[in-house]
């Protein structure tokens, strides 16, 4: 689980370089944060449909084992979850739509965090390692939930010229 915010730590840093050596799109950090969240997502997204075959990363049945039983349809939801992190981290990229992107993304970080709940209380082993402690859990999808609602943030005075430059790099 610790891989995710590596990458996001990592893709935030590379963008903000990016940034100071003139790339205009990654002039804030809010900017580098929701290119540095899609990068994740689209990692983590992934997992939703790699087969169990795979052993290099989590899997789609990780990922099912993961989901409480009160939830219908297991696979299906998996499934459901890994598009609406792809569609979300293709919001985050797009200044018009990012807002909106990072709202829903929140949402959804919010209706996962029974399944991150379920897995660890439950034990469910994730990539054939030990189960991730609560401990480590929620906060993760904590800093999740608070970089998007950060991302979602409006931009204060000057918003227009940094679109521009976003637009213009």
């Amino acid at each position: 689980m610790f891989d995710t915010v590596i990458v996001l730590a990592g893709a935030l840093l590379g963008f903000r370089l990016l940034g100071a050596f003139g790339v205009g799109r990654f002039a804030t950090w809010q900017v580098s944060a929701a290119h540095a969240m899609a990068v994740m997502l689209v990692m983590t997204a992934s997992a939703h449909f790699v087969p169990a075959s795979v052993e290099i990363m989590p899997s789609h049945a990780d990922l099912v084992g993961m989901v409480p039983p009160f939830v219908p349809y297991p696979g299906v939801m998996v499934y459901a979850t890994g598009v609406l992190e792809l569609l979300g981290a293709a919001g985050l990229v797009l200044a018009a739509t990012r807002r909106a992107a990072a709202i829903c993304l929140a949402l959804l970080f919010v209706l996962l965090l029974p399944a991150n709940i379920y897995a660890a209380v439950a034990d469910v082993p994730f990539n054939g390692d030990e189960a991730t402690p609560l401990w480590v859990r929620i906060p993760e999808q904590l800093l999740y939930i608070a970089v998007v609602l950060w991302v979602a943030r409006r931009v204060p005075d000057g918003s227009t010229r940094v679109v521009r430059r976003e637009f213009a790099g």
